[in-house]
């Protein structure tokens, strides 16, 4: 009988581990299945120009596995049960893959799990988020966001939520392509604290020059359709309110008994194992890894590369009985796009401070751009690159324990 490795999601961490995975693995001895909501992968990381009316090109997932022999399943996670090692499915359209094999709604079989659903935004239990507020953190909310923002006439207001890198690159992106409207961001400290003290002066010129106003040390409360309330009593107008004020994983981790930290994000080892079933790895935004400087890496598509590299390696090396490689988990910088042709590039130092060196402006931007690019390019070519050669692994007899050794 074939291993089954089962990957959940295909945001950057799930859809590039796949094609790895296909491309190391033999398929005489391996079956790889990815289950994803969606049939076209889903740039992340430029949803907030698609809500502000840029057009997508949009990768179906169904011509990037083509010829890895990556069987792909178009359904909603609803559960995990690690010890019967199960997937409960919902809402299913079918599977589609070389394979041809259809199926619906119920229970997917795995031996090892690759856990990478991401996360979704974070509305803190504040009154008002959820039926009010817009997000940019998945494709159906930034569309929802991009149809309210085409019916806003000129003078209209847009309330950002959020002095982060998603914050950020959304008020200045609105800005940027609606010159029309009143943009606003709320930050609950300092616009840009983290930055070097240059840097912060290049994001408050860049604020000032697309006529961004800034509410700084502003804590929102409760939204409304037309408000955002503040700590203290006050109001701030806005005829659209976008909430940027974190990120949260979803609860499925949680409830199926797998070890999670206080955020809710599966706990792994050094090669991305969770640390209560070992049959489990986690990549990407739901994974709890603790990076080479001894803090928890961040949510972040950085993060999401070093972490799914490490998981799939690791993967490979234990199935086939190779040793272990470490893959680096190091944290280098924040690149925040400023609207099209602006961008700072903030390096950070191994306690994930600042340094003083920054890049911005025009050139910051293409190098952005090249950034977003090579990494929708990557996942376009999921194989692209790696080793041709597809280890087989040991007979079944002398792989009975695999996937549960240290």
């Amino acid at each position: 009988m074939k291993h089954r490795i089962v990957v959940l999601g295909a945001g950057y961490a799930g859809a590039f581990a796949a094609g790895n995975l296909a491309r190391r693995l033999s398929p005489a001895d391996t079956e790889i299945t990815v289950v994803n909501a969606v049939p076209d992968f889903v740039e992340r990381m430029r949803l907030h120009q698609l809500a502000a009316g840029r057009v997508l090109a949009f990768r179906r997932l169904a011509d990037v596995f083509a010829g890895t022999e990556v069987r792909l399943r178009l359904a909603r996670v609803t559960g995990v049960d690690p010890e019967r090692r199960t997937v409960t499915l919902a809402g299913e359209d079918g599977a589609v893959g070389e394979n041809g094999r259809g199926g619906g709604a119920g229970e997917l079989a795995y031996d090892t799990l690759l856990y990478a659903l991401g996360s979704s935004v974070a509305d803190h239990d504040v009154p008002g988020v959820a039926e009010h507020a817009f997000d940019v953190t998945g494709l159906a909310s930034a569309l929802r966001l991009r149809e309210r923002l085409a019916g806003l006439g000129a003078g209209g207001s847009v309330l950002v939520v959020g002095e982060g890198l998603t914050g950020i690159e959304a008020a200045t992106e609105f800005a940027e392509t609606r010159p029309d409207l009143s943009v606003a961001l709320a930050a609950r400290g300092q616009l840009g604290a983290w930055l070097s003290p240059k840097a912060r002066r290049h994001l408050r010129q860049a604020f000032d020059r697309l006529g961004i106003t800034v509410h700084e040390h502003t804590v929102v409360e409760a939204v409304e359709p037309e408000r955002a309330f503040t700590a203290g009593g006050g109001s701030l107008p806005a005829d659209v309110t976008v909430w940027s004020a974190g990120f949260a994983v979803h609860p499925i981790a949680a409830a199926s008994g797998l070890e999670v930290a206080a955020t809710g994000q599966i706990v792994v080892d050094r090669t991305m194992r969770s640390v209560s079933h070992p049959d489990v790895y986690a990549a990407g935004d739901c994974a709890y890894a603790i990076g080479d400087n001894g803090r928890p890496l961040p949510m972040s598509c950085a993060s999401a590369g070093v972490t799914n590299m490490q998981a799939t390696a690791a993967i490979v090396a234990r199935l086939t009985g190779a040793a272990i490689p470490t893959t680096a988990l190091a944290y280098h910088g924040n690149h925040i796009s400023l609207g099209r042709r602006d961008a700072i590039f903030q390096m950070v130092d191994g306690e994930a401070r600042s340094k003083s060196w920054f890049l911005g402006g025009r050139t910051a931007a293409r190098l952005k751009a090249g950034v977003l690019g090579a990494a929708a390019w990557g996942i376009a070519h999921p194989t692209f690159g790696l080793p041709k050669r597809k280890h087989r692994l040991p007979a079944p007899a002398d792989r009975a324990g695999v996937g549960v050794a240290a």
